[in-house]
């Protein structure tokens, strides 16, 4: 593993029993969310489902499809790990099961517009620690 990809799993949250299932899924190609009783999805993970407050929770696979809600280009060197990326894009995109999250783009079109069509990708870092990022799917 190269020293960069050490830095970047350094930043990562660490793998709890909380939240294992969606790391085990990004090794394999799929972006979980967490269930519960109420059958609503929920990311991050939670300790209850947020709506029935029960505490029987399961991951299940997501589509990894998702829309654009917004971004912004990182231009500072706020984190060693992306010293040699900047500038980069960090996106907040709404996935197609309802739930929100912050990741980056791979490969962003010069006209990115709100409301674009995303899916996921994964980017592996090490042999235990696999990131999601999303691509705009062309029309």
């Amino acid at each position: 593993m190269d020293m960069d990809n050490q830095k970047l799993i350094d930043m990562l949250p660490p793998e709890t029993n909380a939240n294992r299932g969606f790391w085990e899924g990004t090794l394999v190609g799929e972006l979980r969310l967490q269930y519960g009783d109420s059958g609503v999805a929920q990311f991050p993970e939670y300790p209850v489902d947020r709506v029935s407050l029960g505490d029987k929770l399961e991951w299940r696979a997501a589509s990894g499809r998702a829309t654009l809600w917004s971004w912004v280009v990182m231009h500072q060197r706020y984190f060693p790990a992306f010293a040699d990326e900047v500038p980069y894009l960090v996106a907040f995109v709404q996935l197609e099961e309802g739930p929100f999250m912050m990741a980056t783009l791979v490969d962003p079109p010069a006209d990115l517009q709100c409301g674009a069509a995303l899916e996921v990708v994964f980017e592996r870092l090490s042999d235990d620690r696999a990131i999601p990022k999303f691509k705009v799917v062309n029309a």
